[in-house]
């Protein structure tokens, strides 16, 4: 091989290997600034949060259930004490999201008008690869829609929905099956009953998604149906027509354009 040839390649792996280690050394240092700022405003609502109440027993209801009846929109309270800092920095803040025993605490946001403009900007509104934790832009989070989907990058270092890859394992949910999502104006519990896989090509997976409000019993049924069906393992829960639900979704690399499903029922 020539000697100008060597030469050549020599600089060209250097360069590759500069590059590798400049984009490496960039996740790493975006990464500890992205936790820096979410602990930053975890602080905020952390020193008002109230110690949650213990899990309240779970039976199953009646079969003679009532069907429910339309909610009536009110006027909503004011903002629950720990939330009422952090969420005067961004109004595009609706909600908090903490999983039972994780790492996993962070503020939900919503951009209904740019429905992903959080996913890749930090709660300011800067560039960040790891985005924030955000609801599809048509669910009322409020209200609430019969299912809130909120979607978060399932991140290397276990950051943002990086830690839902656990849930593949059985014995990860027994230790942490439950959610704490609260609204700015309410505190709410909901349990684990389906973790799926599924891919988010069109025309080919399961769109979950799309289920927000449920016009009929028959209608919620068989989305439950669904998820049960496509879950890695079975949690003994079935929520009943009624119940109000949240499905967390994030990447997964098994398949193309695949997706990592959690799916818990309100419970207190």
């Amino acid at each position: 091989m020539p000697k100008w040839i060597r030469i050549a390649l020599i600089i060209l792996f250097s360069a590759l290997f500069l590059i590798s280690a400049f984009m490496i050394s960039q996740y790493y240092i975006n990464s500890h600034k992205q936790t820096e700022q979410f602990d930053k405003l975890s602080e905020l609502v952390v020193q008002d949060r109230p110690t949650r109440p213990p899990i309240p027993a779970q039976t199953e209801p009646s079969p003679t259930e009532p069907v429910p009846t339309e909610p009536v929109e009110t006027e909503p309270p004011g903002p629950l004490p720990e939330y009422i800092e952090v969420s005067a920095l961004n109004p595009d803040m609706v909600g908090w999201i903490q999983l039972e025993g994780t790492k996993l605490d962070y503020p939900v946001m919503q951009t209904p008008n740019d429905p992903e403009y959080y996913l890749h900007k930090d709660f300011y509104g800067n560039y960040s690869s790891h985005g924030c934790i955000f609801a599809e832009e048509f669910c009322n989070i409020d209200l609430p829609s019969d299912n809130i989907t909120i979607y978060g990058h399932n991140m290397k270092d276990g950051s943002m929905f990086g830690i839902l890859r656990n849930y593949r394992s059985k014995s990860y949910w027994e230790n942490h099956r439950y959610i704490y999502f609260d609204t700015l104006y309410e505190r709410h519990t909901y349990e684990i009953f389906a973790v799926f896989t599924t891919t988010a090509t069109k025309g080919k997976g399961f769109a979950y998604h799309q289920f927000v409000d449920a016009d009929n019993q028959e209608e919620y049924h068989k989305f439950i149906t669904e998820c049960q069906s496509a879950a890695l393992y079975d949690t003994g829960i079935t929520p009943h027509y009624g119940d109000k639900l949240i499905t967390l979704s994030t990447c997964e690399y098994t398949q193309k354009n695949g997706r990592l499903v959690v799916v818990a029922k309100r419970i207190a």
